[in-house]
């Protein structure tokens, strides 16, 4: 894997402009991402959506298709709502989506991200990866796709938390 450095002390993973993600949590083993300095937020391309009130805490179904330009592959989850927000799409519409933490595994290593739920089916990528899920952490190589791999299926835990890692420096 390429590095490249940064401040003196340490050397940040190169991600291509696509990435092969898992999100094990919710039985996704790989999905091909568009990794996007651009977009503040992860998106989550959903074909339903259900929020639901379980033992006094806010929940969501939903459904997605993790393969490309495929309906037929259908993978139903349920997650804790961490939150509700408006986001600003692309074409400027604002549109509310409920928020989730998962677990995301890049090549070998694994941390949590949030990720809104929408519909993206006119959209090329079924996954949208935001700028808050790996700041800090990585540089991006606009010119390169899938430069970590394919998700590791034992991955390591990684330090990087909320855009910067849990590490003292």
């Amino acid at each position: 894997m390429k590095r490249i450095r940064k401040n003196k002390n340490r050397n940040l993973p190169i991600l291509g402009w696509t990435e092969w993600v898992a999100l094990p949590d919710l039985g996704v083993p790989k999905i091909k991402c568009k990794v996007d300095t651009g977009a503040r937020t992860s998106a989550l391309h959903t074909f339903y959506v259900e929020g639901f009130e379980e033992d006094g805490n806010q929940r969501v179904r939903f459904g997605l298709h993790p393969i490309q330009d495929n309906s037929a592959k259908e993978v139903h989850c349920v997650a804790d709502v961490v939150d509700t927000r408006d986001v600003t799409d692309s074409g400027g519409h604002v549109e509310s989506r409920y928020v989730i933490r998962t677990p995301m595994v890049i090549g070998t290593e694994m941390w949590p991200i949030e990720i809104t739920l929408t519909n993206r089916d006119t959209m090329r990528f079924r996954m949208l990866l935001g700028r808050t899920a790996f700041a800090d952490n990585f540089l991006v190589d606009s010119g390169s796709v899938k430069q970590m791999g394919r998700p590791s299926s034992n991955p390591v835990p990684h330090a990087f938390v909320g855009g910067h890692y849990d590490e003292e420096e």
